[in-house]
């Protein structure tokens, strides 16, 4: 499901992860795990992890700005208990959910090239195809989307993105979407709290309440 630790598939992504190895020997430099129990029924997905995030940390959205709006959130809709402290050993958990990213190594200046996105996509198949209880895939920004709708063998063009949406697809997943919870996205207001929130609170209805599904 996860790629080795000395993945090759990707030889730009190879030698950024070998110069920060040696700029950064105490880190993790390698591909990112998902995070969460493979029998959760929602599985978010972003673009890749932050140079000083998860590629320090060898967690998901761990140690960067984007998961310090990621995690209380999830704390916040009952997604996850336990103290986030930006650290792998913080004892945060998981419930429901499960966290992986369309590309799994640090790119430069983050932003995976398409044969990046491409050569990672078999792992993103293999982390669906193993949750049998999957009912929610959220969407973190345009790339992870499009991954997504490309795992599924579905066409973009009837599938866009759009903040906010929540698809039924055919054989009743449900496919949301939210803007990237990045500093970025935060601090020209594109994304706000409040919006970020709205998403999970629709995505919680929806998991307790499996009638909302007919809906769309």
């Amino acid at each position: 499901m996860n790629p080795s630790l000395n993945c090759a598939l990707c030889p730009r992504l190879v030698e950024f992860r070998e110069a920060n190895r040696e700029q950064f020997p105490d880190w993790h430099n390698a591909p990112v795990p998902s995070f969460g129990k493979t029998d959760a029924a929602l599985l978010i997905v972003g673009l890749a992890p932050g140079l000083r995030g998860a590629n320090r940390t060898s967690r998901p959205f761990t140690g960067d700005y984007a998961g310090q709006l990621l995690y209380p959130t999830l704390q916040k809709f009952g997604f996850a208990h336990g103290r986030y402290d930006e650290d792998v050993n913080d004892g945060l958990d998981l419930v429901r959910c499960r966290v992986t990213n369309a590309v799994r190594c640090v790119p430069p200046q983050n932003k995976p090239v398409g044969a990046e996105i491409n050569a990672c996509r078999p792992f993103l198949i293999n982390e669906m195809d193993a949750m049998p209880n999957l009912r929610i895939v959220l969407c973190l920004g345009t790339i992870a989307h499009a991954s997504v709708v490309r795992t599924l063998g579905l066409r973009q063009r009837d599938w866009p993105f759009a903040h906010g949406a929540v698809n039924a697809l055919p054989g009743g997943l449900l496919l949301a979407d939210s803007y990237h919870c990045s500093r970025y996205n935060t601090n020209t207001g594109r994304l706000t709290e409040a919006m970020f929130h709205e998403v999970f609170r629709e995505i919680q209805q929806r998991l307790d309440d499996p009638g909302l599904d007919d809906q769309g």
